[in-house]
């Protein structure tokens, strides 16, 4: 398959620059570089290039998301892995990795040797942690092999504070628009509203009663008991990493986020308002209103077919959830979903969280053998190849609007053999400039497709009316914050499923007590102060 698509040539800079390149070496002399040590390998100049006569072959990790057909192939072999190496210049081998599992997944790869050439992750904090151990290497002498995506970064200043560790280039990306600065939602079915005479839930009380509701009053009419409250997707229930999903933000105590208490910097899982967090989840188990196996189902794909198959009435998932609604709608065609603003706690109204800054990282392992054929793989992304990827082939999968806005021509289509290529090699984030009408114009013809325009543009306006808002745009970039994270966030997961599913002996205030026990046991009291230290000294500087 030899054909790059016409649409390449209207693809824009910071379409494709949604990526984040890092790169990770192990062995060191120490075992443990310090932070912006310079690549061994690295050209002096005028010397001849050490990397010209090396194989451009790399290998990449990409997040596996369910989304290839087993017709389609694998996320390592499939129509997209083989054209992206007949066209790219570039071999490239994919490292499938779940999303869920990512955090666990990347430590022993690393610990073991065998990490990838290339690390994709979308937690700053991560990437931070991985360089402060020496792991990944700076990117500013490799530049040269990119001219395209480093005149985007000299361009888009902006990005700066959140791709350098210690005054080095640890990651590439692009900005963010506004669709793209969205992540989590709420979805309800107003029909199953309209049918029980209840009103749109605009309290957090308000929603665990349409919950119950939704559980124990046949809302989909079968004479069955056979509904839930909630289904969901992402990491709000199971989760590897700190953030502690939609229910914290909505409770101002998003996880991996800083909050200002009495004065002070703390991390959300420390407030004493996470307690309701915990207490609203423990409920929500208890009560029946989810799916009581949940826990082992890791790649929540049970947790979707509940939603698309119509036995759940509010879906925690993302703010456009297109994929998800074209299946219930084949399943259900009077399903009604709509988009749920963020519903108040005793705190006031929160947003459900949205980015800040880039979303992704690409980090390039520091025993990577050929350094030039990573980014000139990029390069070639951020030029041609990106678009492609999001898109398929004109005339195929797509066709262009005024010569420029790619409108799918078959959903169906789209959605087996492009989508999960969009989500695991495009790379990218969004259109550079940002437009609400561009739903309509780039959404399939099919009536389908159409009907779910008004929703996701309902859903960005709904979304984006409650703005979230942060302390400080990323976490102190702090060697010993990072060391300390890593070994706690391992233990959240574990100690958050206790006080979940484990009874009346693990309470809301038990679990929060045991964030704190084991954080002093770490060493976060000299933690604490490093950071308070930190935030006095930059705080002005990150507004």
């Amino acid at each position: 398959m030899n054909k790059t698509g016409k649409g390449r040539r209207i693809i824009h800079s910071g379409l494709a620059l949604s990526l984040m390149i890092t790169v990770v070496l192990a062995g060191c002399s120490d075992g443990k570089p310090k932070t912006g040590e310079p690549a061994a390998s690295s050209p002096a100049a005028g010397a001849a290039d050490p990397f010209d006569k090396l194989p451009k072959e790399i290998s990449i990790t990409t997040l596996d998301r369910g989304q290839v057909s087993s017709d389609e192939g694998t996320y390592e072999n499939n129509r997209w892995t083989k054209w992206i190496n007949e066209n790219s210049g570039v071999k490239v081998n994919w490292v499938p990795v779940s999303r869920n599992q990512s955090f666990t997944r990347f430590n022993t790869m690393f610990a073991s040797g065998e990490a990838p050439d290339v690390v994709w992750e979308y937690d700053r904090n991560y990437v931070v942690n991985l360089a402060q151990q020496g792991l990944i290497q700076p990117l500013d002498d490799y530049l040269k092999y990119a001219p395209n995506i480093a005149k985007y970064l000299e361009d888009h200043a902006v990005l700066k504070p959140y791709l350098t560790i210690d005054g080095k280039l640890y990651a590439i990306a692009a900005e963010r628009d506004p669709d793209a600065s969205l992540n989590h939602g709420i979805w309800i079915r107003q029909d199953w509203l309209d049918k029980l005479g209840l009103k749109m839930p605009t309290t957090i009380d308000e929603l665990m009663v349409v919950a119950h509701a939704f559980k124990d009053k046949d809302p989909d009419g079968n004479g069955k008991a056979d509904t839930v409250g909630f289904a969901f997707t992402g990491n709000e229930f199971n989760y590897t990493n700190g953030s502690g999903g939609l229910f914290a933000a909505l409770y101002n105590a998003f996880g991996s986020d800083f909050f200002v208490d009495n004065g002070k910097l703390v991390l959300g899982r420390m407030l004493d308002r996470y307690t309701d967090v915990l207490a609203l989840r423990k409920n929500i188990y208890d009560n029946g209103l989810i799916d009581k196996e949940y826990v082992t189902d890791k790649n929540n794909a049970k947790e979707r077919q509940l939603w698309v198959t119509g036995k759940a009435g509010i879906y925690l998932s993302s703010w456009t959830i297109e994929a998800e609604y074209a299946d219930l709608m084949a399943n259900d065609p009077n399903a009604k979903p709509v988009p749920l603003s963020p519903p108040s706690t005793k705190y006031g109204q929160f947003a459900y969280g949205a980015g800040g800054g880039p979303s992704q990282f690409y980090v390039m392992n520091k025993s990577t053998k050929n350094p030039k054929a990573v980014m000139e793989f990029f390069e070639w992304l951020f030029n041609e190849g990106a678009f492609t990827l999001a898109f398929g082939f004109e005339g195929t999968h797509y066709k262009l609007l005024d010569g420029k806005v790619p409108q799918s021509i078959d959903a169906e289509k789209t959605k087996k053999e492009v989508t999960y290529s969009k989500n695991s090699y495009a790379l990218m984030l969004t259109k550079p400039t940002f437009s609400i009408d561009n739903f309509k114009a780039t959404a399939a013809s099919d009536p389908i497709s159409q009907s779910y325009v008004p929703l996701k543009t309902e859903s960005f306006v709904v979304n984006s009316k409650v703005p979230y808002k942060r302390i400080i745009p990323f976490n102190p970039p702090l060697p010993e914050l990072t060391d300390l994270l890593t070994q706690f966030n391992s233990l959240v997961s574990d100690n958050e499923t206790k006080v979940i599913m484990g009874g009346s002996q693990y309470t809301p205030q038990w679990g929060v007590d045991e964030f704190r026990k084991e954080w002093k046991r770490l060493g976060g009291d000299n933690v604490d102060k490093l950071v308070q230290d930190w935030y006095e000294k930059n705080k002005d500087s990150l507004k």
